[in-house]
């Protein structure tokens, strides 16, 4: 007979992801990087140039995100400096952003989370964007 397979939904497999996360909103976002979190912008380059970039945001592309990301990574970045470093994800709508998030939590970095509601929570909260060059990562 087949394999047993175990089919879960989109909305089950978000609530698992968020499981023990506490989400960040548009403020708390921004008081935490103003006191050092790593803001990271996993949005497509489309998505950037219509809603803008996010000050002090680190663009790295989500296929890559966990090696950007691991301090024992021979690929990461320099600020990934310890598996206890705030790490803020965010993407367009607050979806995928908490997915990766989980994914950073489940290889040691206890202090992952995401905004919640992305940044069409941050725009909708009338916080600003940015016109300064990217910083964006490989």
């Amino acid at each position: 007979m087949g394999q047993d397979r175990r089919v879960t939904t989109l909305d089950a497999l978000l609530a698992q992801a968020r499981a023990g996360m506490r989400r960040l909103d548009p403020e708390e976002t921004r008081a935490a990087v103003a006191a050092g979190a790593l803001l990271i912008d996993t949005r497509t380059d489309v998505q950037r140039r219509t809603q803008g970039s996010l000050p002090g945001a680190i663009v790295i592309d989500r296929t890559v995100l966990e090696w950007r990301l691991d301090p024992l990574s021979p690929h990461r970045i320099p600020e990934a400096t310890g598996h206890d470093r705030v790490v803020i994800v965010l993407c367009r709508q607050g979806y995928s952003s908490s997915l990766a998030a989980a994914s950073l939590r489940a290889i040691g970095l206890t202090n992952a989370t995401d905004l919640a509601g992305g940044v069409e929570a941050w725009l909708a909260a009338g916080l600003p964007t940015t016109t300064d060059p990217e910083d964006v990562r490989y």
